[in-house]
């Protein structure tokens, strides 16, 4: 059975300090349940279309007066992230625990998300079309050539992938009431980020760009409920790593012992005692797995609603009064406002500018590809029907 450390996390409820600040009026707390625990549900207002239906200031009105948003919240509103190294088990823990505590699962981010288009088309097949500085490039080709040029677009990347996987986990739990569990998130990108620095994959300069673009979208979002990171010594990755035996790791330039040392080091002097400022956290050791059921049995007896609004603790899920979380909803309906806070204008660093030419060969062969000529939906070579009287825009696609 896995050890478990348990950092910032009260497990018994106690009684409110006396003279302590009264609670505000509305907190998205308590007790997270496993279904188990769970029961019959209670009846609450229909989940929010929000991947086919705009939020409009009418509907947030609306909203305000009925307490439609508050009143889909339950114990299992939350937003819980599980972290942890390469080759943790941190994906089939994470789909296992979403199942087990009835959220939403969300996986690791991939630069697939960025190179499949709407329709399925890879856009990577276009390489051989495109000048070496606009070719695509992913995990896979950064495993193998950790020090091309393109590696800081690659981060840079990456972070704008999870920040609007973020921004849609959030947008899924306002509308919906359903909790969600992320496969990593964006608060943990950093890590890898720094260990690529230390490491010389990635310069002084494309490394300022990133914290500008962290500076700029940050404040815009609420951090997770509940982290759980799963720990594994360098030597246990190193033999999963081995044992899966994936053609990109297989004899990679990038992960060496020393940056899978700074990945653990990292996480462990950074980002957990960062996020553990704001957020519960649950430490596993997770060197020989673990069970699920035992880490719902520990989140079951975190009482999430112990802070005021006066504490660091859980401060981005206390809110005052139904406008103030309709406000915060309108924040992640609006999506494509949120991804333009993402365009900070830096030209200073050489590896991520790009000549006009270059530029201009990649739009041209990128908008030429299938289902990149017109939005989602209105594309006539990829099957889209209707289109001279279709009203609906695909609202949160920001390509």
């Amino acid at each position: 059975m896995s050890g478990v450390f348990r950092i910032g996390v009260r497990l018994v409820q106690g009684s409110p300090a006396v003279g302590s600040i009264p609670k505000p009026f509305l907190i998205a707390a308590r007790n997270i349940s496993g279904k188990t625990l769970r029961g019959s549900k209670l009846s609450k207002p229909k989940p929010f279309p929000y991947l086919e239906k705009q939020y409009t200031a009418w509907n947030a009105c609306l909203d305000v007066l009925t307490k439609n948003t508050t009143s889909r919240f339950d114990e299992n509103t939350k937003v819980v992230v599980v972290d942890g190294p390469i080759a943790a088990g941190k994906s089939a823990f994470a789909k296992e625990l979403a199942s087990e505590l009835e959220m939403k699962y969300f996986p690791e981010v991939s630069m697939d998300n960025y190179y499949i288009n709407p329709y399925g088309y890879d856009m990577r097949k276009l390489d051989h079309l495109l000048p070496p500085t606009m070719q695509s490039f992913d995990v896979a080709k950064f495993l193998q050539d950790p020090t091309h040029r393109n590696v800081a677009t690659f981060q840079v990347r990456m972070l704008v992938e999870r920040f609007s996987q973020y921004v849609d986990a959030l947008a899924h739990l306002f509308s919906t009431g359903e909790g969600v569990v992320l496969d990593r998130s964006v608060y943990s990108d950093f890590v890898f980020l720094e260990a690529m620095f230390r490491n010389g994959y990635i310069s002084k300069g494309a490394r300022s760009v990133y914290y500008d673009l962290v500076k700029n979208t940050f404040c815009d979002l609420m951090k997770p409920h509940l982290v759980i990171y799963l720990d594994v010594p360098v030597d246990v990755v190193k033999e999963r790593i081995k044992k899966r035996a994936n053609p990109a790791e297989a004899g990679s330039k990038a992960l060496t012992d020393q940056y899978l040392k700074d990945i653990e080091t990292i996480y462990k002097q950074q980002y957990l005692k960062e996020i553990s400022t704001h957020a519960e956290l649950l430490i596993y050791d997770w060197s020989d797995y673990g069970e699920t059921e035992v880490v719902v049995e520990d989140i079951e007896r975190i009482d999430f609603d112990r802070f005021d609004k006066d504490d660091p603790k859980m401060r981005d899920w206390v809110q005052e009064n139904e406008e103030d979380w309709t406000e915060a909803r309108c924040r992640y309906m609006n999506k494509p406002d949120l991804m333009n806070s993402l365009n900070v204008p830096r030209f200073d660093v050489p590896e991520l500018t790009v000549s006009p030419d270059d530029f201009k060969a990649w739009y041209d062969v990128w908008y030429s590809a299938p289902g990149m000529e017109y939005r989602k939906g209105y594309n006539e070579e990829c099957g889209d029907t209707g289109i001279l009287t279709k009203m609906k825009l695909d609202f949160r696609n920001t390509l």
